[in-house]
């Protein structure tokens, strides 16, 4: 959650209103001031109105003359000075309040993602800080064009804004969850035991093993809400040489969805380059290596002969709910599996049995 009790003043103090409160204090002219700090007039003008920064040397002969110590005073300077530059670079930030447009600022804020701030010019700020990025070319540039590639299809919305925002926040909290270095070949054997996790219905219980199991690979796994205009089911991506990141949306909250989009990112973890971002639910990349990735989710949930004998037993007769379930339990997967890939190859419509699928809800819907 970001912080939200950050105190960042809209006004800015020169050092100079301590110099002349104190003057005024001590019933000094500028004049007699000058002359006893040993300065010009003229310096000693620009100093109390803030024109002249404090120097190493004016620090001492203030502190000398008005007393506190040098480091005082320079402190007081520095922060007068980053005060100004702070408004400087809130002036600029306004001039790019059209971007704010692209990205979906609402939903960021909900979240907690970004703070709520006065003003376009700190919300620029705000979320040039949420991306890690100085300015909104240096984002278009990190996030923007590797974007450009993928497109959603006629059916949904695509804006690159919010796409990056779901990746950003991803990469966000797979860089804060610690991981071994990746292990390709302890990841391939324990992906095999996950399996079993799809018979567990309570997030709370498979999420924490799955995100523990995958961890001791290499690979943190983040379940991270999609938002408006980001149709995307999951994503892999390398942060580094030595640990990759799965995110999962949980686009459309069921579990045949889910476990598919995660052994489906599993795959490019283990085969694909490390140089790709990949995302499922978007056009754009190789058709090659998504019917791969495709191929391996469906044939690790529900192997080749035993979908082969799923197939057979639903052309003899229709199955029953009962007759789904016996075959789930025997292959070791949750019966929502099994109709979410009956329902894929045709062998089921689409609006039948959808009660043996688990479904799933965020905490704060």
């Amino acid at each position: 959650m970001a912080d939200r009790t950050t105190f960042e003043p809209d006004w800015v103090s020169a050092p100079g209103e301590t110099v002349e409160d104190l003057l005024e204090e001590k019933g000094w002219t500028k004049k007699e001031f000058a002359s006893r700090i040993g300065l010009t007039q003229k310096h000693v003008g620009d100093l109390t109105k803030g024109r002249v920064p404090i120097t190493a040397d004016v620090a001492e002969r203030l502190s000398r003359t008005l007393g506190s110590s040098p480091g005082f005073w320079l402190t007081r300077d520095a922060q007068y000075q980053a005060a100004l530059q702070a408004r400087r670079a809130i002036e600029e930030a306004e001039e790019d309040a059209g971007w704010l447009k692209e990205l979906p600022v609402p939903w960021m804020k909900k979240r907690g993602w970004i703070r709520g701030v006065k003003g376009k010019g700190e919300l620029v700020r705000e979320c040039l800080r949420f991306f890690g990025v100085h300015s909104v070319e240096a984002w278009r540039k990190q996030y923007e064009s590797p974007l450009v590639a993928f497109r959603a299809s006629d059916k949904f919305e695509r804006k690159v804004g919010s796409v990056a925002a779901w990746l950003r926040r991803a990469e966000l909290e797979a860089t804060d969850m610690y991981c071994e270095p990746y292990d390709s070949k302890a990841f391939k054997e324990v992906l095999v035991d996950l399996r079993a996790l799809t018979c567990e219905p309570d997030p709370a219980v498979f999420i924490a093993a799955l995100q523990r199991e995958c961890a001791a690979c290499g690979v943190a796994v983040v379940f991270v809400p999609e938002p408006k205009g980001c149709p995307a089911n999951g994503a892999t991506q390398w942060l580094s040489r030595d640990k990759a990141m799965l995110v999962l949306s949980l686009r459309y909250k069921s579990n045949d969805h889910l476990w598919f989009s995660f052994f489906h990112e599993a795959k490019h973890i283990l085969d694909h380059s490390k140089k790709m971002l990949f995302i499922e639910g978007m056009d754009g990349l190789s058709e090659e290596l998504e019917e791969e990735a495709n191929r391996f989710a469906a044939d690790l949930l529900i192997p080749p002969e035993k979908a082969e004998e799923l197939y057979l037993l639903s052309k003899r007769r229709c199955l029953s709910k009962e007759d789904v379930r016996g075959f789930a339990s025997e292959i070791g997967v949750a019966p929502g599996i099994v109709v979410g890939r009956m329902q894929n190859e045709g062998w089921l419509p689409w609006t039948h049995m959808n009660g043996l699928k688990v479904r799933y809800e965020w905490a704060d819907e």
